[in-house]
């Protein structure tokens, strides 16, 4: 595939833009031009060919930058391909299951017509911003639940998908 491809994502503490960099970094191999940006610094979605949105879970919702980046660009969206991806367990279920995606994200999907979403594991390690994480740290939770060979197996999907159409 040649064209554009926008990687954006909602984080608060950095564990999902760095799968939004794997994200990329994959599809890049793939052949298309990708762009990794923060989701509330994205202006414009017109220039891309399709559009990877991935959002950090806190409280059972996405991402707040996450859910207004699609708020404000759906009218685009809805005319490109669209994955979407979640991150936020932290604990080993996303690599036991597939974990389906939360209300709010299941119906921008419909609307969109989402080609797919995925839930991997998150991250939350020492120095980690918040008043919530400073308690879930403080309660012995916490840690690394990224799995990043899934999430290169499922953006390897992506890839062939917008490859071969």
């Amino acid at each position: 595939m040649t064209g554009t491809v926008l990687v954006t994502y909602g984080t608060t503490n950095g564990s999902t833009a760095r799968i939004a960099e794997t994200v990329a970094d994959v599809l890049r191999k793939a052949g298309p031009t990708v762009d990794v940006l923060p989701a509330g610094e994205v202006t414009r979605v017109t220039a891309y060919d399709a559009v990877v949105v991935g959002g950090a879970l806190y409280a059972g919702r996405w991402h707040k930058d996450a859910r207004r980046f699609v708020r404000r660009h759906r009218h685009a969206l809805e005319e490109r391909p669209v994955w979407f991806f979640s991150s936020g367990p932290l604990d080993a279920s996303a690599a036991e299951r597939d974990i389906p995606p939360v209300r709010g994200v299941r119906r921008a999907m419909t609307r969109l017509g989402v080609r797919d979403h995925v839930t991997f594991g998150g991250c939350l390690e020492e120095g980690a911003k918040g008043r919530v994480a400073g308690m879930i740290r403080r309660s012995g939770k916490g840690g690394d639940f990224r799995d990043f060979g899934a999430i290169e197996t499922w953006t390897e999907g992506v890839a062939d998908a917008l490859t071969h159409p």
